[in-house]
């Protein structure tokens, strides 16, 4: 028994109805997300990082645990505040800040650059100061590892 006439018509109605309506929502969370999304993807390269701790004009914040930095090393520059204290760090009173953390506390303008081991856990610290209004945060998705390897055989290469 073959489908045919009104039923077919339709069933082939309602699925292009859904199709329509699932294109409609993928268009909307484009063009909703589009300015959030595209902020959220701020990797900055080795290199990049290096003419940005030369120019001074970053705060790179290292969201590794202390014990982390204190056993592996850190970027020279860097604020360690683990990652677990970011959210609460960014909000902090200026004077809170400065007692913790022995630096002048971020304005939301201000250009921050995130950094951890391997570059998750400063992709969820990049995530939460953006979700706070620090719209010109970055992270350093290489973090430690590639830093200290780029470091290290431009020591050892007399660079």
């Amino acid at each position: 028994m073959a489908l045919s006439g009104p039923l077919l018509g339709g069933a082939r109605r309602a699925v292009l109805r859904s199709a329509e309506a699932a294109l409609w929502g993928l268009k909307s969370i484009k063009g909703s997300c589009h300015n959030f999304c595209t902020a959220i993807f701020k990797d900055v390269t080795y290199k990049e990082l290096k003419n940005l701790l030369n120019s001074k004009k970053i705060m790179l914040i290292d969201v590794r645990e202390t014990w982390e930095i204190v056993k592996y090393g850190k970027i020279p520059g860097s604020v360690n505040i683990p990652l677990g204290e970011v959210g609460e760090a960014l909000q902090m009173n200026p004077k809170d800040f400065k007692e913790k953390y022995n630096e002048v506390k971020p304005s939301k303008s201000d250009s921050l650059v995130f950094s951890c081991l391997a570059g998750v856990r400063s992709k969820k610290a990049l995530d939460t100061a953006i979700s706070l209004g620090f719209n010109s945060a970055q992270h350093y998705a290489g973090g430690w590892n590639e830093w200290a390897t780029y470091e290290f055989s431009e020591k050892k290469h007399g660079n």
